[in-house]
């Protein structure tokens, strides 16, 4: 055992402890030695003395002054730590206001192009309903002013007695309307429907709702020798016409 302290001894272990350079393994061996060994804490703790010994007999005395410099210096640089933190927490502030605006700007315009799209598509179709508009007032004046239309009064049968409706024909403009001016009142639940029949198809022409003036026709699609109807259906109206329920025929 002695021989294996002597060899620890000998070694520059406890110097290099001493100024801070062993290895991590070197120092776990250092430290177990100096806690078992009275040997090795007697001569560590010599060490250690002379060491101080020796860094104050080489010790130099500090220049007058030199504390309040360094103190100054301290305080200049925590004060520019403190300068540096402020701009830096203001330029974060600023940047996150910066991305918070940027974010907000950006939600703000995506919502404005929709809304841009919306409105765009909403005047495309108020467009074309107007002109759709315009084109029915345009092809009414024709079939009520032109001389070549012709004018077919209708009259309900015994169904329907008191059903009256004119047909306005124009084969040159291939145009036609009807204005159905007088209907009877019909059992709760029931109405009028309006068809017509076009090169052997049965097309639904909707429900008539009420009697309408000369300037509201209800269009008709126009065919030559066309025939169109009006049935009494069930209340909204029937997919199909019901032939018992033929109030009115329109030959046209």
């Amino acid at each position: 055992m002695k021989d294996k302290i002597k060899t620890f001894l000998d070694s520059d272990l406890l110097e290099k402890y001493l100024l801070d350079a062993t290895t991590e393994t070197e120092t776990l061996q250092v430290e177990r030695y100096i806690a078992i060994h009275p040997e090795v804490r007697k001569a560590y703790n010599e060490l250690q003395d002379n060491l101080e010994e020796f860094a104050k007999s080489y010790a130099v005395k500090a220049p007058e002054g030199l504390k309040e410099q360094i103190l100054q210096k301290i305080k200049a640089q925590n004060s520019s730590k403190r300068k540096f933190m402020s701009y830096a927490i203001a330029a974060s502030f600023v940047a996150f206001l910066f991305a918070g605006a940027t974010y907000f700007f950006y939600n703000q315009n995506v919502n404005l192009q929709e809304e841009n799209t919306v409105v765009t598509n909403q005047i495309k179709l108020l467009e074309e309903d107007m002109k759709q508009r315009l084109e029915d007032v345009r092809n009414q004046f024709i079939v009520l002013n032109n001389p070549q239309t012709r004018k077919y009064t209708v009259m309900g049968n015994r169904k329907a007695k008191n059903l009256k409706a004119v047909a306005y024909v124009n084969p040159v403009k291939k145009l036609s309307y009807i204005n159905v001016q007088n209907l009877p009142e019909l059992e709760e639940g029931q109405c009028f429907q309006m068809w017509a029949e076009v090169n052997g198809q049965m097309l639904d022409l909707g429900v008539i709702k009420e009697v309408n003036d000369n300037d509201n026709l209800l269009e008709m699609p126009y065919a030559k020798n066309g025939v169109g109807y009006i049935t009494i259906e069930k209340e909204g109206g029937n997919e199909t016409p019901t032939v018992d329920n033929i109030v009115a025929n329109i030959a046209y």
